[in-house]
This record gives C-alpha cells, sequence and structure tokens, in this order.
C-alpha cells in the first residue's frame, strides 16, 4: 500500500474546489447551477451522452449547493424544486 488517501473534488459554498476525504453527496452541473441526486436519471442520461461530465461538480451535503448558489433539480427533487420556485416567483430566499 503506497499510504495515499482517497480524496474527492467537491465544490465549497464559496465556488472554489477544495479537497476532502469524504464523497460528496449531492452532484451538480456548474453552466446550468442545478443540483440534484447522485442517482437522477436526467443527469445519468446526460453523463452518458457525453459533454456534461467536464461540467459535473459535486457538494459535501445540500445546503453548500444553495450557497454556492445552485437551485434543486426539477427531476429528481421535485418538492425541493417547486419550493424554490415559488420562493423565486414571491421574490423571497429559499432554503431546503
Amino acid at each position: 500500500m503506497n499510504g495515499t488517501a482517497k480524496t474527492y473534488t467537491l465544490l465549497g459554498a464559496d465556488g472554489r474546489f477544495y479537497r476532502s476525504p469524504a464523497r460528496g453527496e449531492w452532484g451538480g452541473h456548474r453552466g446550468s447551477k442545478i443540483y440534484g441526486r447522485l442517482d437522477c436519471p436526467a443527469a445519468l442520461r446526460a453523463v452518458a451522452r457525453g459533454g456534461y461530465v467536464r461540467h459535473r461538480v459535486f457538494f459535501a451535503d445540500e445546503a453548500t449547493a444553495v450557497a454556492a448558489g445552485f437551485r434543486p433539480c426539477g427531476a429528481c427533487c421535485k418538492d425541493r424544486y417547486q419550493q424554490w420556485k415559488t420562493a423565486r416567483e414571491e421574490n423571497r430566499p429559499w432554503t431546503p
């Protein structure tokens, strides 16, 4: 064994990448600023088509994704997306 521990690159609330020993709990797309579950069917289809992968980011938790300016996915986080959309229409902040 070489003694090197596995690390993951995550996106922080400040929009900067950092190394973490823990895998991210949420994934996102940097261009569209959308986050969702790691098993999101829409994201997995996009990954399979290619191109999407280079814009893929990961977050330690949902609060970090929101703090970084991402919104919930309408496909895998329907309830959260509707709450986010309503808050936006009412010009008020949204938190998960």
